[in-house]
């Protein structure tokens, strides 16, 4: 039989990445999950920030915490008749942390939308990290990102370019039919 020794080392590296996720599924249920969300309502509480903090736990092990700043009036109304107005409902944008299958923390921004107007963004992921990874100044970066692009979504026009548009000519050409 030929030698085994690459083969050895690859399953320890596999036995050693199951034995990791059951080490971050385990800090994450004794005491990250609790840390997130204190670190989260601290920022919120010292910035006046008007959004909540929860906890979705639909899924064991797949948990995660949502920061949202909430749904509220669109200020848009859909016409239904003569006398009757629909208001659209505005979600105001989240920022995520979110447990993958193998103990790891995904960390999302879901960006603001307008039920029924248009297609919402998919949400903007910032990194996927270690449980002794994430550091207090690495929320407060996230929080500013959060921040940063709700805010620009909120302020969209058309002064900024857009990325496709940067090098080269844009030709918008029409889809073929089938």
């Amino acid at each position: 039989m030929e030698d085994l020794t690459a083969l050895k080392r690859k399953v320890q590296q596999y036995k050693d990445i199951l034995a990791n996720t059951e080490a971050y599924r385990k800090t994450w249920n004794e005491s990250f999950r609790a840390e997130i969300v204190k670190m989260l309502e601290t920022m919120i509480a010292e910035t006046g920030l008007d959004a909540t903090v929860e906890v979705s736990s639909e899924l064991e092990n797949l948990e995660s915490i949502v920061c949202s700043l909430g749904q509220g009036k669109s200020g848009i109304f859909q016409k239904v008749n003569e006398n009757l107005n629909r208001p659209l409902i505005k979600h105001k944008g989240s920022l995520i942390y979110q447990q993958l299958f193998n103990g790891k923390i995904v960390v999302l921004i879901a960006f603001p939308n307008i039920e029924n107007y248009g297609q919402p963004q998919p949400p903007k992921q910032i990194a996927i990290y270690r449980p002794e990874e994430l550091k207090e100044p690495f929320f407060v970066r996230h929080m500013e990102d959060f921040i940063k692009e709700v805010t620009k979504w909120e302020d969209y026009d058309d002064d900024d370019p857009q990325p496709s548009q940067r090098i080269g000519f844009r030709m918008d050409m029409p889809e073929a039919a089938e």
